[in-house]
């Protein structure tokens, strides 16, 4: 797998917005993020510059307007960037992982039995 380059955490809230907007303007990613953010607009086009710059987003010119689309799929960042918190919290020990969270109570019973379900999955259709 390909490095991708680090995001920063306000450049990763516009990813997201763009992964699930795609394509989309300036205006409309202003627009929704000045809602929801404390953002001025020259900040959102500086995030929106960065991550062009960093090979994450492209754009075309259509008109006076900049519309982008992302250069990297949302499944292959967060891959990579479980990876890197596996690697560097839990020595890429999954099991470590996930004991960690089942004894400090950061999962929920619900989550524990969809976690369980998907686990055993293969079990329950061979029987």
């Amino acid at each position: 797998m390909k490095q991708l380059p680090q995001i920063s955490e306000a450049e990763y809230e516009i990813m997201k917005l763009i992964w699930r907007e795609a394509p989309i303007s300036t205006n409309q990613v202003t627009d929704y993020l000045t809602q929801r953010t404390q953002w001025s607009p020259k900040t959102i086009q500086t995030l929106l510059k960065r991550l062009t710059q960093k090979g994450v987003l492209s754009y075309t010119k259509e008109g006076r307007m900049f519309v982008y689309t992302y250069l990297i799929q949302e499944s292959e960042y967060l891959k990579q960037e479980n990876t890197h918190f596996l690697n560097r919290f839990y020595n890429g020990n999954i099991s470590s992982m996930l004991t960690n969270f089942i004894k400090s109570d950061q999962i929920s019973k619900t989550e524990l039995e969809d976690l369980k379900t998907l686990l055993l999955g293969d079990e329950k259709n061979e029987s």
